[in-house]
Order: structure tokens, then C-alpha cells, then sequence
């Protein structure tokens, strides 16, 4: 490998650790049928392998930062939902679906559930502890939760329930509680700044017939790479009015241009911008 410069190099590897640094000079390493030799393709450069990082922080802070409003938009819809059954139906489990009233999930659910009630700060709980003994309806419940525990409380929930979210996202119920433990996932990377850019993905998410949506069958190569996960980032804020549609593609569209690690690594057509009009904002 070129190191270029000593000092700048000596400054990258302050900047990031060796080990970490390494994951992103794996493709540049030679490969000879299935296996990566030590040595590296002719021309490989440092500064190609940092520009990749670099790439790659910016592409973790962005699908953070667009996940936070699904997040948020998804936790409204099923507090809703649910509180018109009743404003404590997530603690009676007679009044959820059969997922709750059969096998430990549930049980589980809720002990996790009151253990982040209990190591909470936040002043609504507070409020709810002094003035109703801490009891929260199911619209303040759905603010403790994590992402894992929403997913679960979706579930849960009555078929009618889940049918009403997942039409308001486009999507039968089945595919959006599958979407939901993919983004779940995708969100854990981004929070423990795991690598995204060619990462292959432990789930791959259920997607409505081919034909029904066809800006989602042409937006990507493979479902469990990078570029597939975000499709479906780009296809909720659509769908749910949530805007920053613009934010990924920009950041996409800053992929350094290395001969080696071409964009496709990342799980795009090469025409990405074109072939979906979810892309092309």
C-alpha cells in the first residue's frame, strides 16, 4: 500500500484505530478465487482507504439522522392505534393480539419494558409517578421504549391495529414488522459505528408483490446490502411526509471515486439516481 505522506499518515491512524482502519482496506486486499491475500491490488493508496471511512461515517450519520423521524412517526401511529382500544391495553395482554397472550415473549417484553420505565429521566414519567402512581398510557409508554421494544409491542398488537400502521406506510402488516426489526438492525450499526458501505446485512426485509411498487423493485442489486436497507429509509419518509428525502442521495452521491471499490460494493446500480424515482431527489 501507498502510505503517501508519513505525517499524514501518522495523523489518520491517530484519528482511527489500525484495526478499525482495517476493515476499510479489506477490498483492497487481492482476491484470489474466494480468498483475500495479504497483499494489496496495484495502485492501492492510504488516502483511498481514509477517503472510504470517511465516506462511511458520513453515510452512518445520515441514516441515523433519517431514522430518528420514522422512529418517532411510527411511535405516534401505534400509540394512537392502541389507545383507541383502551389507554392501558399494553399492560392486558387479553386485549392484544395472540402473540401476547400465548408463549414467554410477552412476559419478557414487559419485564424489559418496566425495567426502562424504571431507569428512565424523563419528566413525563416522572409526572405520571407523582400524579397517577406511575402508570403510563399506551401514548407516553411508546415514548420509553426503544426501537426493539416498539417493534415487539407491533407484534402485539391486534391484526387491525397493525393493518392501520402498515397501510399508512404502504405495506401489509407482515412486511412492515419485518421492515422493523431490518431497520432496528441497521440502526444498531449506525449507533455502535459499525461499517455500512459493504456490509451484508443479517436480515433481509419482506417487500410488497413486484408491480405494486415499482420505484422499490428497481431501486437496488440485493436486499441485505447497504443501499437496499436505505431504499427502504427513502421509501417510509416518503410515504409517511416525514421530508429529508434529499439527505441520503447527497451523501451517495459523495462516494470517492476508487477504482478498485467501485459504488456497487455498496449494493447500487451503477445508474442508482436513475433507476428509482426514490434516488432521484
Amino acid at each position: 500500500m501507498d502510505v503517501g505522506d508519513r505525517v499524514d499518515a501518522i495523523a489518520a491512524l491517530r484519528r482511527v484505530n489500525y484495526y478499525r482502519l482495517s476493515g476499510y482496506w479489506y477490498p483492497f486486499r487481492r482476491l484470489e478465487g474466494t480468498e483475500r491475500r495479504d497483499d494489496f491490488y496495484p495502485g492501492t493508496r492510504l488516502a483511498d482507504v481514509v477517503a472510504l471511512y470517511d465516506f462511511d461515517a458520513r453515510l452512518r450519520a445520515a441514516t441515523f439522522s433519517v431514522l430518528a423521524p420514522i422512529e418517532l412517526a411510527l411511535r405516534a401511529l401505534l400509540g394512537h392505534e392502541l389507545g383507541r382500544i383502551d389507554p392501558c391495553v399494553h399492560l392486558e395482554p387479553r386485549l392484544l393480539g395472540p402473540r401476547a397472550q400465548h408463549g414467554d415473549s410477552y412476559p419478557r417484553w414487559l419485564r424489559g419494558y418496566q425495567a426502562q420505565l424504571r431507569s428512565s429521566r424523563e419528566d413525563f414519567v416522572a409526572h405520571h409517578d407523582a400524579r397517577y402512581g406511575g402508570t403510563l398510557p399506551v401514548w407516553a409508554a411508546v415514548e420509553v421504549l426503544d426501537w426493539g421494544g416498539l417493534t415487539y409491542l407491533f407484534g402485539f398488537a391486534p391484526r387491525h391495529v397493525q393493518d392501520e400502521i402498515a397501510t399508512a406506510c404502504g405495506l401489509r402488516a407482515p412486511q412492515l414488522e419485518s421492515w422493523l426489526k431490518t431497520l432496528n438492525l441497521l440502526r444498531n450499526t449506525c449507533a455502535h459505528h459499525g461499517r455500512l458501505f459493504n456490509k451484508v446485512h443479517t436480515l433481509s426485509p419482506r417487500l410488497p408483490a413486484p408491480g405494486l411498487h415499482p420505484d422499490l423493485d428497481a431501486a437496488t442489486t440485493s436486499w441485505n446490502r447497504t443501499f437496499g436497507q436505505l431504499t427502504l429509509i427513502q421509501f417510509l419518509l416518503e410515504r409517511l411526509r416525514l421530508g429529508r428525502t434529499t439527505l441520503l442521495p447527497a451523501v451517495v452521491r459523495s462516494f470517492p471515486l476508487v477504482r478498485v471499490v467501485p459504488l456497487t460494493h455498496l449494493g447500487a446500480h451503477n445508474d442508482w439516481q436513475e433507476a428509482s424515482a426514490l434516488w432521484s431527489t
